[in-house]
C-alpha cells in the first residue's frame, strides 16, 4: 500500500504498555498509528483523524469498550473494531459481535496472534476500499456529470473520494481553475452518508467584503442599515450537511480569524446577536492558490491552514493527463448532443491533443459545447474549433502524440461490470450493491453487453477466445 493510502490504526487502552505494544506491532505492518488512553479522548480523535482499524479495551474508567464500539459504528460504519479484554466471557463476546466488532482478543495475547488479527482487519479494509473505488469509478464513467478519466491521478482521486465520503474529516481540495474542485466536493458529499443533507457551495472570492460575515453566519434584525429582518447564514443552511468554501484563499484576514473560531467551537454568532448557535457541518475548502506559501508570507493564517488541511486532494491539470482528453471530449459531446451521435475527426482530435489547456477541463467543455453549436451535428472538424486550436494541427504533425484510446464509455461500463462480476464470482445481488445499481438495471446491462456471469475466469476466457489475440492463442495451442 502506498504512502498516501496507509491504513490508519488507533489503539484505545488505559495501560500505556498495551498501547505501546499494539502500536509497535501495527507500525511494523506499515500502519499509520495513534493512541488514546480513554474512550472519551478517542471519540474526539474521530472528528479529524478517522481510523480504519481500532483496537479498544473492554474495561476502562468511564466509557466501556462496548459503548465506544457502538459510537464508532454510528460515526464510522466502515471502520473495523476489535475488543481487547482480560475478562473474557461468551456473553461479552456475543454482545461485541452484535454491535459490529470484527474480533475479540483475550489478554494476554501473543504478538503473532495480534499481528494476524491486524492483518486480517487490514485485508477487509482494503477489500471494502477497492469495492468502493470500483463503484465510484463506475459512477464516474456513467453519470452525466461524473469525474471522467482513467489516468492514474484521477483514479487516485476517486479512491480518496471513496474513503472520505462517509467521514466528517475536513478536506482541502487544491488544483488549478477548471480542474473540477467543486465536482469532487459534491462527489464526497452526495455519494456519502450525508447525501440527503444540504450541500452549500460558497465562492469566497465573490462575496462582498462588507457582507461576508452576514452571508456566512447570518444577522439579526436591525444589525445594520438595511437589515429589516433576521437572516440565516450559510453555515446554518448547511446544518447536518457539507459546506464548500471555494477559493478559501481569497478570504480577508479578519474573516479568517472568525472562520477559525467557527471550526474550533462548532458554533456561529450572527451579526448583531449575543447568542451563539451550534452547527454540525462538514467543511470542505478548495483553492487554486498555494496556501502553504500564503501562510509563510503572512497572507493566510497558519492555524487556519492546518485546521483545514487535515486531508488534501490535489487535482491534476488537464495537461498532466492528456490521455483522458478523447474520453472527456466524447463525454461532453454526448452531453450536448443527447439526441444525435456526433463524432470527432482525427484532425480535430489531433488539435485537441496538441493544445495545453490552461483552462483545464472547463475550457475543454466550453470548446466542445461551442463546436456542437457551430457544427453540422454529425462530425466535429478542425473548422469547428476555436481559432487558437486550428493553428495547432500543422504544428502537431511533427509531434508524436499519445494514441487516443479505442474504448468509448459503453466499453468502459462493460469492462467495469465484468470486473465486478468476476470479483464476486457471478453473484449478481452482490455485484449490484458494489456498483450501486438495482438488480433490474444490472440484468438489463448484462443482457445489453452480452456479459458472461459464470464463475470467475469463465467470462475472461470466453472473451479472450473470441478476440483476435485469443483466437490466435487458441490456434497456436
Amino acid at each position: 500500500m502506498s504512502e498516501a493510502y496507509k491504513i490508519r490504526f488507533l489503539v484505545v487502552d488505559d495501560q500505556q504498555s498495551i498501547r505501546k505494544l499494539c502500536a509497535t506491532v501495527a507500525a511494523g505492518l506499515g500502519f499509520d498509528c495513534s493512541e488514546a488512553d480513554s474512550a472519551e479522548s478517542a471519540l474526539v480523535k474521530l472528528e479529524n483523524d478517522a481510523p480504519d482499524i481500532v483496537l479498544v479495551d473492554l474495561r476502562m474508567a468511564q466509557m466501556s469498550g462496548l459503548e465506544y464500539l457502538a459510537e464508532v459504528k454510528k460515526i464510522l460504519p466502515r471502520a473495523e473494531v476489535s475488543i481487547m479484554t482480560g475478562y473474557g466471557s461468551i456473553e461479552t463476546a456475543v454482545q461485541a459481535m452484535k454491535l459490529g466488532a470484527y474480533d475479540y482478543i483475550t489478554k494476554p495475547f501473543r504478538v503473532e496472534e495480534l499481528k494476524m488479527t491486524l492483518q486480517r482487519m487490514a485485508e477487509k479494509v482494503g477489500l471494502v476500499a477497492e469495492n468502493e473505488f470500483l463503484r465510484e469509478r463506475f459512477l464516474a464513467e456513467t453519470e452525466a456529470h461524473g469525474i471522467i478519466g482513467t489516468h492514474q491521478k484521477i483514479q487516485d482521486v476517486l479512491r480518496m473520494v471513496a474513503r472520505l465520503k462517509d467521514t466528517r474529516t475536513p478536506v482541502l481540495i487544491t488544483g488549478e481553475s477548471g480542474t473540477g474542485k467543486e465536482l469532487v466536493a459534491r462527489a464526497i458529499h452526495f455519494r456519502g452518508a450525508s447525501a440527503k443533507r444540504p450541500f452549500v457551495a460558497i465562492d469566497c472570492g465573490s462575496l462582498v467584503p462588507t457582507l461576508i460575515e452576514s452571508e456566512l453566519f447570518g444577522h439579526e434584525r436591525g444589525a445594520f442599515t438595511g437589515a429589516h429582518k433576521s437572516k440565516e447564514g450559510l453555515f446554518q443552511s448547511a446544518q447536518g450537511g457539507t459546506i464548500l468554501l471555494d477559493e478559501i484563499g481569497e478570504l480577508p484576514p479578519e474573516m479568517q480569524a472568525k472562520l477559525l473560531r467557527v471550526l474550533q467551537e462548532k458554533e456561529v454568532r450572527p451579526v448583531g446577536s449575543n447568542q451563539s448557535i451550534k452547527v454540525a457541518v462538514r467543511v470542505i475548502a478548495a483553492t487554486n492558490r498555494d496556501l502553504e506559501a500564503a501562510y509563510q508570507n503572512g497572507t493566510f493564517r497558519k492555524d487556519l491552514y492546518f485546521r483545514l488541511n487535515v486531508v488534501t486532494l490535489n487535482l491534476p491539470a488537464l495537461r498532466e493527463r492528456m490521455s483522458d482528453i478523447p474520453m472527456l471530449a466524447q463525454h461532453f459531446l454526448d452531453h450536448y448532443s443527447s439526441s444525435t451521435r456526433i463524432t470527432i475527426s482525427n484532425r480535430a482530435m489531433e488539435a485537441l491533443m496538441a493544445y495545453d489547456w490552461p483552462g483545464n477541463v472547463r475550457e475543454l467543455q466550453n470548446c466542445i459545447e461551442r463546436a456542437v453549436a457551430l457544427g453540422d451535428m454529425e462530425t466535429i472538424d478542425v473548422g469547428d474549433l476555436p481559432a487558437n486550436l486550428q493553428g495547432l494541427v500543422r504544428k502537431s504533425s511533427a509531434i508524436r502524440l499519445p494514441a487516443p484510446p479505442t474504448t468509448d464509455l459503453d466499453e468502459l461500463e462493460h469492462a467495469t461490470i465484468q470486473r465486478v462480476l468476476d470479483q464476486v464470482n457471478g453473484d449478481k445481488a452482490l455485484a449490484g450493491k458494489m456498483l450501486g445499481i438495482s438488480r433490474a438495471t444490472l440484468y438489463r446491462k448484462i443482457k445489453r453487453y452480452g456479459i458472461e456471469t459464470g464463475p470467475r475466469g469463465a467470462a475472461t476466457a470466453k472473451a479472450a477466445s473470441g478476440s483476435p489475440q485469443g483466437a490466435a492463442a487458441k490456434a497456436g495451442a
